[in-house]
């Protein structure tokens, strides 16, 4: 039976969850390295303290896409139960993230945040197709990238924001900025607010033979339907996997070292390390007094060290804030593409190859960028972004069997998940340090990653996962 189409607002509102979880996926790629720095991290250490986040994805999107295909109540509904879940942890997680103490208590949280997130993303994917006849996924996916879009660029900006209505971003050495510790707590509220919105606007329709579902439910078992998932899994998924490597090293490089590489390379403002200002123990290292400050070597070192580091936050905020605009160019991309695909097919391979090539064009910009022109690169970021978040999901929809849509996005999600974990055990640091020693090489690295991502799409040959 053909599903009935939605309207534009019908589509909007079970999508608006979505602002969100990108306020969670915003705040902790654009400044977690930043809070890393804060509390002493090196720079070529910065990667690996992410890579608890991918290795829990890996086990998790699976599971919870399985779990939300196997759920139905008349109640609460397939899907929803699992936004809110993820919702409460997340939102928990992102308001005492900036209060960390120390780096192991930060990687810790990065670990359940990025994990919580993802408890309440994985069933949006499959929720949208869930309720949408094939005509409109395009425009579903596309509408989710626009509220992802504006997500991106609000929450990017938020430190700078708060920043000018009055909240310092400057701190004691080994302390996150007040600045940012709003930032976080208002992701914590909108996140949570934008899931309970979609909760209460949003009714799941049931399975279309619930005697089935419920009998064939008793039947399942995890493993056995994974094993066999991954055997029904169709050529069209594998080649959209290739590309999806490729895409997100690219993005987790940005997340984990584009402030570190834009603000030593685009701002030369590089983030102080505290040991050369400090006294230092047997050990080599700060020595601290009885309230937890840094002892430095003198007034003049300590001066030196808070002056240097002022220009840093700064320099930290304006990054953030350039970060946002690819957020914005994406949602420039979707608005077009979300009007345009309302009545008419798209070829989603030619979108998606020409999107992601732009976006590696404006990594290698990254190189050559000022200040000024910074942005020019983030705009071009963001049309590969918004095809991203998009065109993917939309050409899997059309090939796979939606009786196990939540376990194959899921399954997809491996795509994600792994180029993470492999970046984030050395894959970066090896791999940028061929090119150069600087860390603006890493910012290079992304760029010819997403360029490769955009040719492997001329692998992609299932012509109704092409159009649509």
């Amino acid at each position: 039976m053909e599903k009935r189409k939605l309207s534009f607002w019908q589509i909007w509102n079970m999508s608006f969850g979505f602002l969100g979880i990108q306020f969670g996926f915003a705040l902790q790629g654009g400044f977690m390295s930043r809070i890393f720095q804060t509390l002493g991290a090196d720079v070529d250490s910065i990667p690996g303290l992410w890579v608890a986040a991918p290795l829990t994805g890996l086990l998790v999107q699976p599971i919870i896409g399985y779990l939300s295909d196997n759920t139905w109540s008349p109640k609460f509904g397939r899907r929803k139960p699992f936004f809110l879940i993820g919702a409460i942890l997340a939102s928990t997680t992102l308001f005492f993230m900036p209060h960390s103490p120390v780096l192991w208590i930060a990687a810790g949280l990065l670990w359940i945040l990025d994990s919580s997130i993802n408890i309440s993303m994985e069933p949006f994917r499959a929720l949208v197709a869930d309720k949408l006849p094939e005509s409109q996924r395009s425009n579903g996916f596309v509408i989710q990238t626009l509220i992802i879009g504006i997500g991106t660029w609000i929450a990017s900006n938020l430190p700078w924001l708060v920043n000018k209505l009055g909240v310092s971003n400057e701190a004691a050495a080994g302390v996150i900025p007040p600045s940012v510790i709003v930032a976080f707590s208002i992701g914590a509220f909108v996140f949570i607010t934008s899931i309970i919105y979609t909760l209460v606007t949003t009714k799941e329709d049931p399975p279309q033979d619930l005697e089935k579902f419920l009998s064939e439910k008793k039947e399942n078992r995890f493993i056995p339907d994974l094993i066999e998932s991954l055997k029904e899994m169709p050529s069209t998924m594998k080649k959209l996997g290739l590309i999806q490597f490729f895409s997100w090293f690219a993005f987790f490089t940005m997340w984990s070292l584009s402030t570190p590489a834009l603000t030593e390379h685009v701002f030369n403002s590089p983030k102080p390390d505290v040991k050369a200002y400090a006294k230092l123990d047997v050990d080599g290292k700060e020595l601290k007094d009885e309230h937890k400050n840094v002892v430095f070597l003198n007034d003049a070192k300590e001066q030196e060290y808070k002056a240097k580091d002022k220009v840093y936050n700064n320099a930290a905020d304006l990054v953030g804030s350039a970060t946002g605009i690819y957020g914005l160019s994406s949602m420039a991309f979707a608005l077009l593409l979300s009007f345009y695909t309302i009545k008419n097919k798209i070829n989603r391979k030619l979108i998606h190859m020409l999107s992601l090539i732009l976006g590696g064009l404006g990594f290698i910009y990254m190189f050559y960028a000022t200040p000024s022109t910074l942005l020019f690169s983030f705009i071009l970021i963001g049309f590969s972004w918004g095809s991203i978040l998009s065109m993917p999901y939309a050409m899997l929809s059309s090939s796979v069997n939606p009786k196990k849509m939540g376990m194959m996005m899921g399954l997809f999600n491996m795509f994600i998940v792994i180029p993470q974990i492999i970046a984030a055990l050395g894959g970066i640091n090896y791999l940028y340090k061929l090119i150069g020693e600087a860390h603006i090489n890493a910012m290079l690295l992304a760029g010819i990653s997403l360029i490769i991502a955009g040719i492997c799409n001329l692998l992609i040959t299932d012509k109704n996962a092409i159009s649509g």
